[in-house]
């Protein structure tokens, strides 16, 4: 039996740092939103959400997005936008000790703000199709990704009514995207655990999840580790993930199994073993059903035909730490 937890919290950290939680952003009296660039891993973020939308580009590193109940894949160039209270969090594939400085640029604004910034300029009124879908994670793709990129990047390098200028570059470019370069990604979103017993399950399933991705996993030990009954644990597991516990496992899997296709050349067969597939025809049928095609035609495709779609953990910077290039 684990250890029982110390001063009233679990032990566990989720795979992504910390259990789920919200995001305070504070505010600037003299600044409209919030531009800023971070690190990976860095404090000031995690699994979690918050009240703002949130612009997000990755610059370098490549890992595992999750929105919602959705789990992709990143790598530089990944531009979306997040809704209000979305969960989500990338997580870059880096060796211990290792720090990707300005892993990502951030923009985030509040609902109030734009929504009245679109009452008193009604030339802003097609940004309101662009804020709904985000509330389900919106991934941009193709051609209005680089504009993107740029765009986000000329918010980052200015101040004042300029970076305003840009700013609404940005979003003008998110909504003139043509319908397959913009993608909703997670499905109708619940919202955040509402009690402890929501986080204390996804906390729990989700780090013995990521610990044991490649061997066996088995939902009685992950209800143990959450000090839960197996139904209780199921429950509230799906409740605040959106998944059950066996789509969650199979949905990573396959998500892991998709970079390995991209970045490396070891054999199908190797990156099945390695996502924790001991059954090839099982493997085939599970990355079809997810990705569509099969993992040899996932390989085969043009990178700008796979889908990258995923942000970032609470991870301590160790002393004396390497930066990524």
């Amino acid at each position: 039996m684990p250890d029982a937890p110390q001063n009233g919290r679990s032990p566990l950290l989720s795979p992504l740092g910390q259990a789920p939680r919200v995001e305070i952003i504070p505010s600037h009296p003299e600044h409209s939103f919030r531009a800023l660039t971070h690190d990976f891993p860095s404090e000031i973020c995690g699994w979690g959400a918050h009240p703002e939308y949130e612009v997000h580009l990755i610059t370098k590193t490549r890992g595992t997005f999750i929105a919602g109940d959705h789990i992709g894949t990143f790598a530089p160039g990944h531009v979306s936008l997040m809704g209000p209270n979305l969960p989500h969090d990338w997580v870059s594939d880096l060796e211990p000790g290792v720090v990707a400085v300005n892993r990502d640029s951030v923009i985030q604004f509040t609902d109030e703000w734009i929504r009245s910034s679109m009452k008193l300029m009604p030339e802003l009124s097609g940004l309101d199709s662009v804020l709904r879908q985000s509330t389900r994670g919106l991934v941009l793709g193709g051609s209005a990704a680089a504009q993107a990129f740029g765009a986000i990047q000329a918010v980052m390098q200015t101040t004042g009514t300029t970076q305003l200028a840009r700013f609404f570059d940005v979003l003008s470019i998110f909504a003139a995207a043509e319908e397959h370069e913009r993608t909703v990604v997670a499905s109708a979103w619940i919202g955040l655990p509402s009690g402890l017993n929501e986080t204390s399950a996804a906390d729990a399933g989700l780090d013995y999840i990521f610990k044991n991705l490649t061997s066996k996993i088995r939902l009685a030990e992950a209800a143990q580790l959450a000090y839960m009954s197996e139904p209780a644990f199921s429950k509230y597991f799906k409740k605040a993930t959106g998944l059950t516990f066996s789509d969650m496992v199979k949905k990573m899997r396959v998500a892991h199994a998709r970079r390995l296709l991209a970045t490396t050349d070891r054999s199908i067969s190797a990156v099945a073993s390695d996502s924790g597939y001991n059954n090839m025809a099982n493997f085939n049928r599970q990355f079809r059903a997810e990705v569509g095609v099969t993992p040899s035609g996932y390989r085969q495709l043009d990178l700008a035909d796979r889908t990258a779609t995923q942000p970032l953990s609470m991870n301590v910077r160790a002393p004396g730490v390497e930066e990524s290039s």
